[in-house]
């Protein structure tokens, strides 16, 4: 169990639950890291006493650093604001809950420091997967998956060896538009694509999962969290959000790990691993439900999907590229910009339009990452 932590992204959904896991279990914060929203940054900094509070935006930490000076809380920004955050003096473990590849550089840097990482930011490791599991090898740091599929999977496999395993069975709910063809979401808007069905979650996520980006984006960092091929993995439609993953021996055993979709269970495992705990989680009622139902995907109303699994066997720096173009696209959706089913449009012609590199270097995967949203918004 870890006693002190840095929060990266400590405003979003999956932060605010890390900081009332850190409550009950009574772990320190001693960083907070946030893009912009100050308001709730400083209710938190004035709850938890932090040593340092990162504003990404630097025009907001200004209006911080005087909102908090009566404080012992340093307010820093920018890049390097959030790279202090991540490698604070003394935080056992650090929550790496930004969305979006800005989590890459911080997260690399706490792994050199051997810190344990607490992984809700899925682009960090789709992006540049092989280079973040070598670091980790290297320094001995722990990567503990934060998402609930992934803690699933992490929790199956314990006290089992790899060689034990034939393949993963990632679930997904589906999302709001499960059951529509590619054309009958041509209208979705922005308010529909974020209510989520199961999950209370931030915009960029709730669209990822409306579309399936977001079970694209895990397919990917499931193969470097656990070391397993594309063919190794099956994605399944499970509707009803209580199987959080499940994965099937070389005997033809299968475990599930099941529970009520609350974020709270994996966030909190994440902090106490090795130990278990009792958690304020509802306990899952089985005769709730009169059948649990699985299927497989639906690859040509989720093509998103399908891009995403293709790019994994293709690898190199493509899961990168889309993955940056996936962010743009969805950005320029909830602004109102383009339609929903731009979003697949684009993703997939600026990846079409990368230059490919088999082993890319981190140099190579920030120029991925740069070229890709330039791509998307010419478009």
């Amino acid at each position: 169990m870890v006693n002190s932590i840095s929060v990266l992204g400590s405003t979003g959904s999956v932060g605010r639950q890390t900081l009332e896991a850190a409550a009950r279990l009574r772990v320190k914060i001693l960083a907070l890291a946030a893009r912009s929203n100050i308001s709730l940054l400083e209710e938190q900094a004035r709850r938890f006493h932090p040593h340092l509070a990162a504003v990404y935006d630097e025009t907001a930490a200004k209006t911080l650093r005087i909102a908090l000076g009566d404080t012992d809380t340093r307010v820093v920004s920018g890049e390097g604001g959030l790279l202090e955050a991540a490698c604070i003096a003394g935080a056992d473990a650090v929550c790496a809950a930004v969305s979006g590849a800005v989590g890459l550089l911080p997260t690399l840097a706490a792994i050199t420091l051997g810190r344990r990482i607490c992984l809700a930011n899925k682009e960090t490791l789709v992006c540049a997967g092989a280079l973040v599991t070598a670091a980790a090898r290297e320094h001995g740091a722990e990567i503990l998956p934060v998402d609930s599929e992934h803690s699933a999977i992490f929790q199956c496999l314990q006290g089992k060896s790899r060689d034990e395993l034939r393949r993963i069975l990632l679930t997904a709910s589906g999302g709001p538009f499960l059951g529509r063809s590619r054309e009958q979401c041509a209208a979705v808007t922005p308010e529909m694509a974020v209510r989520h069905p199961n999950w209370s979650m931030g915009a960029k996520i709730s669209v990822d999962s409306a579309t399936m980006m977001n079970k694209g984006l895990e397919f990917i960092e499931a193969m470097h969290l656990f070391g397993v091929a594309p063919e190794q993995i099956e994605v399944l439609i499970h509707p009803e959000s209580v199987v959080h993953s499940m994965v099937e021996f070389v005997d033809g055993s299968v475990l599930a790990q099941c529970a009520v979709p609350d974020m709270a269970l994996p966030i909190q495992y994440a902090l106490t691993y090795p130990a278990r705990l009792s958690s304020q989680t509802a306990r899952l009622d089985f005769n709730a439900f009169a059948a649990l139902h699985f299927s497989a995907p639906d690859l040509a109303a989720m093509p998103c999907l399908a891009l995403a699994m293709e790019l994994a066997r293709r690898g190199g720096n493509l899961p990168c590229a889309m993955s940056a173009a996936n962010e743009a696209a969805v950005a320029l959706f909830l602004a109102g910009k383009i339609g929903y089913n731009a979003i697949y449009d684009r993703v997939a012609a600026a990846c079409q339009r990368i230059e490919f590199t088999e082993t890319p270097t981190l140099e190579n995967i920030l120029d991925t990452d740069e070229r890709a949203r330039e791509l998307v918004y010419a478009m």
